[in-house]
């Protein structure tokens, strides 16, 4: 049995003990729940992989308290600087070219020269990471490909009895993955659309910054085609669903569940994976989700339905 622990004082100390003695932890975030080890041990690093049965092509992204933290992993430019002081801490992650003498096991980053490192937002993460003292690997705390946790009880539901803890700090704010940058040749890139829309980059950089093509090699968490999925299969972008579907709405329409009756992208991207776990609730077997407009947070949400209607 997974033990659930509160995030007080000493929830945080015996967190944080499990950590030490390379055990595994659900840690909340204000994206999703993360699945926390010592990212400088290899056997937690590897049980992260396991518990998850994530692909060890997969990499995975380094949590830490605060940006002094970073200086020992990566290498900040200018630009991830500049983003960094904006929108740290908070729910983007920055990929660095990766120190030589990095204390992160080389199973962190995939075999990648660089780290996907984050300071997260949510006040009981950075909590643990303090009391911690160093840096988490922390991918979202759920089985690979499926649906990521907003609440400890997902986290319970999805690897209980695999890993050693949650520490529940209740439901998670923006509901998203992170957004992630990367630098290839020193100029900007998104990654990952996420919880930081593209047009708030662009305005701290003073321009837009390219989105990586959907082919080609993994280069950061969150890439893999088919990922974030409920058990049933999905399909998107349906104005008119069928008889035997689901129907996930957006806006003022009839449906079974509402990402957002008033058309709000930050709600709907709260209540996307929250909803996704209750389809499985329910034991939906097709499901179909109303178009949502691609534009802001509504980017990040459509990369994630793409993903969940990927073939399997």
């Amino acid at each position: 049995m997974t033990e659930v622990i509160k995030p007080d004082s000493s929830g945080l100390a015996r967190a944080a003990a499990i950590l030490d003695d390379g055990g595994l932890v659900g840690m909340p975030t204000e994206t999703v729940y993360g699945l926390a080890g010592d990212a400088a041990n290899d056997r937690a690093v590897a049980a992260i992989y396991q518990a998850k049965g994530r692909p060890s092509f997969n990499p995975l992204i380094v949590h830490v308290a605060d940006v002094d933290q970073i200086s020992p992993l990566g290498h900040l430019s200018d630009s991830a600087k500049r983003l960094a002081d904006a929108f740290w801490p908070g729910p983007l992650t920055l990929v660095l070219p990766l120190r030589d003498d990095a204390p992160v096991s080389a199973l962190v980053t995939a075999g990648l020269p660089t780290l996907a490192v984050r300071v997260p937002g949510h006040p009981v993460s950075r909590a643990l990471l303090q009391t911690f003292g160093r840096g988490v690997a922390a991918p979202s705390a759920n089985p690979s490909g499926r649906v990521s946790p907003v609440s400890a009880a997902h986290v319970i539901a999805g690897l209980d009895g695999r890993i050693d803890a949650v520490l529940d700090g209740g439901e998670c704010s923006v509901g998203l993955e992170s957004t992630i940058v990367g630098f290839a040749d020193a100029s900007p890139m998104i990654l990952r659309e996420g919880g930081v829309p593209a047009e708030a980059l662009a305005e701290v950089l003073g321009r837009p910054l390219a989105v990586r093509e959907e082919a080609g090699a993994i280069t950061a968490p969150g890439q893999m085609a088919s990922h974030y999925a409920p058990v049933g299969r999905v399909r998107i972008n349906v104005t008119q669903p069928e008889p035997e579907e689901t129907f996930v709405g957006f806006g003022p329409v009839e449906c079974d569940l509402n990402l957002s009756e008033n058309a709000d992208l930050a709600e709907a991207a709260a209540n996307l994976f929250r909803h996704f776990h209750q389809l499985d609730a329910m034991g939906a077997t097709r499901i179909a989700v109303a178009p949502v407009p691609d534009e802001g947070l509504g980017r990040a949400i459509n990369d994630r339905l793409r993903r969940a209607a990927a073939p399997r």
